[in-house]
């Protein structure tokens, strides 16, 4: 176990990620109710305490779920969710108004089954509401109990930057995580969003550390549920991602593990990494990821693993369209 970033709360070093639970509606490669059940039973099971979601995930079908699942185990859990994303057609059913962020996370307990979350993320940040207004909101949900940390997510380093200093002019409740995009093929992030985290003691928690199952081996990254229906896929799209990707394969046919916990491995190995976050849809994709914190990396290892890596722009996702794209203007990323 290990701090969550600078709080004192202590998490699993592996964190469960559930945008993969829900309703085949909402993404094909979804599993439903039934199969999500065991899945987090299994993860808990093995140590796992950490269990990220958020409402737009199969529009609240995650969070239900995941509520489901924690029943009677709540008290052992770390739960983190997020909130931005449309949640209806009103103009106010998104973004991080104090009118939005109230009534969603009303909602979000709700479905939850709880009457706090431990960790409450911005899943983007909104241009169009005062930042003031958003943080405010935001420390006022740990003043009255419906919260008890805050963390960001997908942003530019600036803006948490900005955001970092506000609440800390403001004697507000501060950010302790950071969830943004990091993985072997995608390290813009070590530019300036890690040092800035590190430096403030901010904890990153991944997502896509498998990017997606591209570095999952040559079966998930050829063929596997989310190659052809993830539109998230295109973020690795270079020569040296694939490159990269077959470095990963032959250490994992070295040490005898599979090439998701080699890549997985990389991930934790690096500074300022709390868990990064593992979305599943089956037990074994849990029992894998939790078998990656016994494999070691060597420094030549690591470093012959990631040699290939070349700058790219900057993926992210287009705002309300869910298209990704990458930018090379920071005043387009996020919109």
């Amino acid at each position: 176990m290990v701090r969550l970033g600078k709080a004192g709360a202590k998490v699993s070093r592996i964190c469960l990620g559930t945008m993969g639970f829900g309703k085949k509606a909402w993404r094909e490669w979804v599993v439903e109710e039934g199969e999500s059940l065991p899945i987090v039973k299994r993860a808990l099971d093995l140590g796992i305490n950490f269990v990220d979601t958020a409402d737009v995930y199969s529009v609240g079908e995650s969070e239900r779920i995941v509520g489901k699942a924690l029943d009677g185990r709540r008290e052992d859990v770390v739960l983190a969710t997020k909130v931005f994303n449309p949640m209806g057609d009103g103009p106010n059913d998104r973004g991080l108004s104090r009118k939005h962020i109230q009534h969603a996370i009303r909602a979000s307990l709700g479905r939850l089954g709880t009457s706090y979350v431990d960790l409450y993320q911005v899943h983007r940040n909104d241009a169009e509401t005062d930042l003031d207004e958003t943080l405010g909101t935001l420390s006022s949900l740990v003043d009255d109990g419906r919260v008890r940390y805050l963390g960001a997510s997908t942003m530019w380093a600036w803006q948490l930057a900005l955001a970092v200093a506000r609440q800390r002019e403001k004697g507000w409740h501060p950010y302790v995580t950071m969830q943004n995009h990091y993985n072997l093929v995608y390290r813009e992030e070590e530019r300036e969003m890690v040092p800035l985290c590190r430096h403030e003691g901010i904890g990153l928690i991944p997502w896509s550390p498998l990017a997606r199952g591209f570095l999952a081996g040559p079966e998930k990254r050829q063929s596997g549920k989310r190659a052809g229906t993830d539109a998230g896929r295109a973020f690795y799209k270079h020569d040296a991602d694939l490159e990269i990707a077959q470095r990963v394969d032959e250490l994992a046919k070295e040490k005898g593990v599979t090439s998701a916990q080699v890549a997985l491995a990389w991930l934790l190995h690096q500074p300022g990494v709390v868990a990064p976050i593992v979305g599943v849809t089956k037990v074994e994709h849990v029992e894998d990821a939790v078998r990656a914190l016994d494999v070691r990396l060597s420094e030549k290892e690591q470093h012959w693993a990631a040699e290939p890596y070349r700058p790219k722009g900057v993926a992210g996702w287009v705002r309300g369209g869910g298209v990704p794209r990458e930018h090379l203007d920071p005043n387009e990323q996020g919109k």
